[in-house]
């Protein structure tokens, strides 16, 4: 991997590390769907004219069933429940579960058919990763904490689905313009819920400074440094930022927030890490398959 690959991973790595602190100092303050919209409307004022500048919002018509699908699917569900459960968890026990993704998307694919072939070392990834959820579960959660845990499987559905559906039905769109346009559905659909459950009490500084990160630097830069990404390194080295997300996001909430580093968390961690990689580890070809 080039210097500029290693610069781009790293720097989504924690750029899509950070947002799970800064979402739980913004939700003291803005309800789950107020929180959305903030995010995505920031997002959208950013990348929407990088999109018409480039001429490719053309490019969405006929697609539009599933961009919207996409935009619900990956924020508008995904987003509020995310926001809901940081509301009742901490910000690293949410990091920490959404590192199954990874292997939730494997067993997923294998459902739909983008990748039919189950190793020997895919299943024992699959078993050691819900082993570490089992750990994480029995030590860090009580009975008061699963509607939580059930608002993080939602979470977890979502990003998980979400690039299945670029995959299958958006592929050959620009992924840029599909982001903007997710953004923009998003605004506009949360856009009510802003206004009706907006804080009535004063907005504390860190709060906006939260949502302004989240926005600009979580979605909307992110989106652009992942692209580039993609386009240095390949969508499967691309990966490896799953591996680095929840370790920041452990890291800041325990640091920054004086979250506690629980036995849970130690023993759950590296399990779901290994657990994702098994799970996601390319098969070895078959010798009756045609090579390239």
């Amino acid at each position: 991997m080039t210097p500029r690959g290693w610069f781009l991973l790293l720097s989504l790595g924690v750029i899509w590390g950070i947002p799970y602190m800064f979402i739980k100092i913004a939700v003291e303050t803005f309800s789950p769907g107020a929180l959305v919209f903030l995010r995505v409307a920031i997002a959208g004022v950013i990348l929407l004219p990088i999109v018409l500048a480039k001429g490719q919002w053309r490019s969405l018509a006929g697609h539009w069933r599933w961009v919207v699908a996409f935009a619900l699917v990956e924020m508008a569900f995904t987003w509020s429940a995310l926001n809901w459960a940081e509301q009742r968890i901490t910000s690293s026990l949410a990091a920490l579960l959404i590192a199954l993704v990874p292997i939730v998307t494997a067993i997923l694919a294998r459902f739909v058919g983008l990748d039919d072939r189950l190793t020997g070392s895919r299943v024992v990834g699959l078993g050691i990763g819900f082993a570490g959820v089992g750990v994480l579960v029995g030590f860090d959660l009580t009975g008061s904490d699963l509607p939580a845990l059930a608002a993080m499987v939602i979470v977890i559905l979502g990003y998980a689905l979400g690039p299945i559906i670029v995959d299958r039905k958006l592929g050959a769109l620009p992924s840029l313009a599909v982001i903007a346009a997710a953004m923009a559905i998003n605004t506009i659909l949360f856009a009510p819920i802003a206004v009706l459950t907006w804080p009535t009490e004063p907005i504390p500084t860190s709060a906006w400074v939260s949502v302004l990160i989240l926005g600009a630097l979580c979605s909307a830069l992110a989106f652009i440094v992942f692209f580039a990404l993609i386009a240095e390194v390949g969508p499967s080295r691309t990966t490896l930022i799953t591996y680095i997300n929840p370790v920041v996001a452990v890291v800041l909430g325990i640091v920054i927030l004086s979250e506690p580093l629980t036995l849970g968390m130690v023993a759950a961690l590296p399990l779901i890490l290994l657990g994702s990689w098994l799970a996601t580890r390319r098969a070895p070809a078959l010798e009756s398959e045609p090579h390239p």
